[in-house]
């Protein structure tokens, strides 16, 4: 099966539900392979990708929050499964502020918009988390179990041990199931827990059009009084008895077990890839679940799984269009003629990067290196390498002319066959480690005819012209 992203973009408007703020989100396309990513100026205005990833996690009290280079996003969870239960697998969310719009406190606004825009397949192959064995994951209480499966199924249950908010079950078999039955649940909290929330400068952005709270001891008048802005329609309700408060009835009698199940859908979907497998979970949050999503991601998701740079090299059209052409790159870099050595861009995500350079006899190095045999000196290659390695770095900055990638060190660089005029390297860079702090570590490899002639580990530091 193949990858899919948007047909077109949309713009969603709201409030930040803990932080109160007005701000905007605009969901476009993204390339194959990007995956869901989240766009966010820092305090320089520069910006800033946070890939959806569970080792972005940061932070997962009463939502999720992913964080990059000192930027972060909060509460992730309910578009991200919108996207997840529409079958997305690559997007681009620009963020005006910290936070995810509340809306609806579910995630079916977000799912009306992506069916309005429409999906549409793309080129790529997805690569799907297929699970082969029992895994079990235990955290706090929590249980997670995942079994072969032929779909993607999940079951929740939540356990709140109190009258008001006991056992209950939820159970999605496909997402077929998921606009109707899950994404208009709304979050929700105890009464109790109100004052504490606030206390500690959260749900400013609250209302009871986007949760429901349930009371499970009748408040006192002096709890009454503090939170009298929220509940100023609710007050008689509250004196009276009522167990469960919001804006409009409980969509299903259990909504709090499948609004968990939402969140489930989304925080496990920072694996960033499909799961074919059926998923039990017992008392989730989303600690709980970015933690099973980090442990799937370590275990069962290496890197060494995929494919290796020989297996990519093999299967690369080289007759397709480039990601970038040559005026991109010049874009990009600050490399001229006759010191420009990279032509073409044929693939570029956050993590690799394939790029082309054709060898050429007009070439002024070759007039001395060597008259009678020309060959590419190896000091060039490795230059080649690291300009395709500064595209890697430096294309998803705003402005990318503002910044220069310096030489560090080199490691384990092995020169294997010349190079010689008439060639083209394709050149393939795979980030070490994330890039933080400015540090940009790759393992680079060149290729001639589908065979590696070059490679290293080069690192490099990202810097800002003054």
């Amino acid at each position: 099966m193949n990858q899919k992203t948007l047909k077109a973009s949309f713009e969603i408007k709201g409030v930040g539900l803990h932080t109160g703020d007005d701000v905007s989100i605009v969901v476009r396309p993204a390339l194959a392979d990007q995956g869901i990513c989240f766009k966010r100026k820092d305090a320089s205005g520069q910006q800033v990708i946070i890939p959806a990833r569970a080792n972005h996690v940061i932070n997962t009290s009463r939502s999720t929050t992913l964080e990059k280079d000192g930027v972060s996003v909060a509460t992730v969870e309910h578009l991200l499964a919108a996207l997840e239960a529409s079958d997305i697998d690559n997007a681009e969310v620009e963020v005006s502020g910290g936070e995810i719009p509340i809306c609806d406190g579910g995630a079916r606004l977000f799912m009306d918009e992506i069916s309005r825009v429409g999906v549409v397949t793309q080129e790529a192959e997805r690569d799907v988390f297929e699970v082969k064995e029992t895994i079990v994951f235990h955290h706090e209480g929590s249980e997670y179990i995942l079994v072969p499966y032929e779909g993607y199924a999940v079951s929740v249950m939540v356990d709140f041990g109190t009258q008001v908010l006991a056992t209950q079950n939820a159970h999605m078999e496909d997402f077929s199931q998921f606009r109707e039955g899950f994404s208009s649940c709304r979050t929700f909290c105890f009464f109790h827990e109100i004052e504490t929330l606030a206390d500690q400068g959260k749900i400013k952005g609250g209302s009871l059009q986007s949760a429901v709270v349930y009371v499970d001891k009748k408040p006192s008048e002096a709890s009454l009084k503090k939170v009298k802005g929220l509940f100023s329609d609710h007050m008689g309700e509250l004196r009276e008895g009522k167990q469960v408060i919001s804006q409009d009835p409980l969509t299903f009698t259990n909504e709090a077990a499948r609004h968990k199940l939402l969140d489930v859908v989304g925080d496990l979907s920072l694996v960033g890839r499909k799961i074919k497998g059926r998923l039990i979970v017992n008392k989730p949050g989303h600690k709980g679940n970015t933690l099973f999503a980090k442990h799937l991601l370590t275990k069962y998701l290496k890197p060494t799984a995929k494919k290796t740079p020989d297996g990519v090299i093999a299967d690369l059209d080289l007759e397709k269009p480039p990601v970038f052409d040559t005026r991109d790159v010049m874009r990009i870099l600050p490399h001229r003629s006759p010191f420009l050595f990279v032509d073409k861009i044929m693939e570029v995500s956050d993590n690799h990067i394939i790029g082309l350079k054709n060898v050429t006899m007009s070439e002024a190095h070759f007039v001395g290196h060597f008259p009678k045999e020309p060959v590419m000196p190896g000091v060039l290659q490795v230059e080649a390498m690291a300009q395709v390695g500064g595209v890697l770095a430096l294309h998803n900055y705003e402005h990318p002319e503002q910044y220069l990638t310096y030489f560090m060190k080199i490691d384990k660089l092995k020169f294997r066959k010349k190079v010689v005029p008439g060639d083209t390297l394709v050149i393939f860079l795979e980030l070490v480690v994330p890039i933080r702090r400015g540090i940009c570590a790759m393992m680079a490899r060149a290729y001639v005819n589908r065979q590696e002639v070059t490679q290293g580990v080069l690192t490099a530091l990202i810097s800002k012209v003054d």
